[in-house]
């Protein structure tokens, strides 16, 4: 069973706080293939990305702090794999609330105040013919609309609500039922979870995964404050997405060429099962440096893994409703080794906040974020390249791209001051036969 799209009319920004945003797309899920039926408005500045160049879950943890530039051993490499994770942003609570036909009335509140999203898992969803149901937020402008059926079972995750509420109904086409109390008794829907972002206090509080990848003071900026004075690295910063895997981890991706292509480390996703479960947003950035309006995020679904390694830490993957985030362009890759000094840019999502680039550094020489070791030594000899650019947990997965060049050297996924990403060039032998 799978999603389309259709659009819901609603409000466009919010208050940024820990990763809020306001939504006015609805999904509604019918049949078995996803196909588009309407898009979200674009980004308010009206600018569509251009393609980039002739361009932990949510996120993950770092390993732990290593000197700069001592290279990783192999034993050192191997403790890694263990030591890598993903970046909690909420939590998940078990509920048992259900929604029958009989029911004078059809829905229920999920409210958890202060949190940053209310997202619903189904243990079932057994509805007659023509009729729905709708996740929304209370007043209406986030709406995901469900129309297919789920037998018991293992159950889905629903699309999340941004904000602190969401009301789950059962919509019936029939103005009455009589005569049918006994063959719908056993149907309606079963909500068994709910995963909830952290409120700000609850996240300040969390322990650290990982160590601080942050290399002296944090240099990373909106990156809306590069629409001016960099104006190609904002743009290409817009073919990079937030990652909310399986309802409360975080991670980064990002969009690999013109077709339905996605990059991501393999310790956020590593099969098709977890692509399903994980929502891909674009567009989640804030509106004004340093202000704290976001852009409404465009939501889709991962979709199918194609091709994934452990050493590489890579994952390739699709995402269904393809159509809704073509606007928002593409990375290219940059397949050469680079030399040390070469300036670079990372955009990334990290904790899960609305997109940053880190362009600058205070522990480079030159005030730059820039190669440390083109030689560095990650799960592999040599597989890495170095840097003292800013980066956090739910970074992972984030491109490093050249300041030259404009595309992709590395694919970031360690932290620990340097901070490291594999090799681009390495990972395109792996992938190029499924670009």
């Amino acid at each position: 069973m799978r999603r389309t799209v259709a659009l819901a009319a609603g409000a466009c920004t919010v208050v940024a706080l820990a990763g809020v945003v306001a939504g006015a797309t609805a999904y509604a899920r019918t049949g078995d293939k996803s196909e588009t039926v309407a898009v979200s408005a674009p980004a308010a500045d009206g600018v569509e990305a251009a393609p980039a160049g002739p361009a932990a879950r949510p996120d993950e943890p770092e390993p732990p702090r290593e000197a700069a530039g001592a290279p990783r051993t192999e034993e050192r490499a191997g403790q890694g794999r263990g030591l890598v994770g993903r970046e909690q942003i909420g939590t998940i609570d078990q509920v048992d609330r259900v929604i029958g036909y009989l029911d004078s009335e059809r829905k229920t509140t999920l409210r958890y105040p202060g949190a940053t999203y209310v997202k619903p898992h189904f243990s079932r969803v057994l509805l007659l013919p023509g009729d729905y149901l709708t996740v929304s937020d209370p007043s209406g402008a986030e709406v995901h609309r469900v129309e297919a059926g789920l037998l018991p079972g293992p159950g889905r995750w629903g699309m999340s609500i941004s904000g602190d509420t969401a009301v789950v109904e059962l919509h019936s086409i029939r103005p009455d039922l009589l005569g049918l109390e006994s063959t719908i008794a056993n149907l309606g829907v079963g909500v068994d979870r709910v995963a909830h972002g952290f409120t700000p206090d609850e996240r300040a509080k969390q322990p650290r995964r990982a160590p601080e990848s942050v290399c002296g003071g944090d240099q990373k900026a909106d990156a809306v404050c590069y629409k001016s004075k960099d104006p190609v690295a904002y743009e290409r910063s817009k073919a990079v997405a937030r990652l909310l895997i399986k309802g409360n981890e975080l991670c980064t991706a990002w969009r690999v060429g013109p077709n339905n292509r996605l990059m991501t480390n393999n310790h956020c996703i590593v099969t098709s099962a977890d692509a399903y479960d994980t929502e891909v947003w674009f567009n989640y950035q804030c509106a004004q440096c340093g202000g704290h309006a976001v852009f409404r995020a465009t939501k889709v679904w991962g979709d199918k893994v194609l091709s994934t390694n452990e050493e590489l830490d890579y994952t390739l993957f699709t995402v269904e409703d393809f159509d809704l985030v073509k606007k928002f362009g593409y990375l290219q890759f940059d397949l050469r080794r680079p030399a040390k000094g070469e300036e670079l840019y990372i955009p990334q999502h990290p904790s899960g906040d609305p997109t940053e680039i880190a362009m600058t550094s205070d522990e480079d020489p030159n005030g730059n974020c820039a190669v440390d070791d083109p030689n560095y030594t990650g799960y592999a000899a040599g597989s890495d390249i170095s840097y003292l650019c800013d980066t956090e947990g739910g970074s992972s997965g984030s491109p490093v791209i050249s300041k030259r060049t404009d595309k992709v050297l590395a694919l970031h996924h360690f932290g620990g001051c340097p901070n490291s990403g594999v090799r681009m060039d390495l990972i395109y032998n792996k992938i190029k036969s499924q670009l």
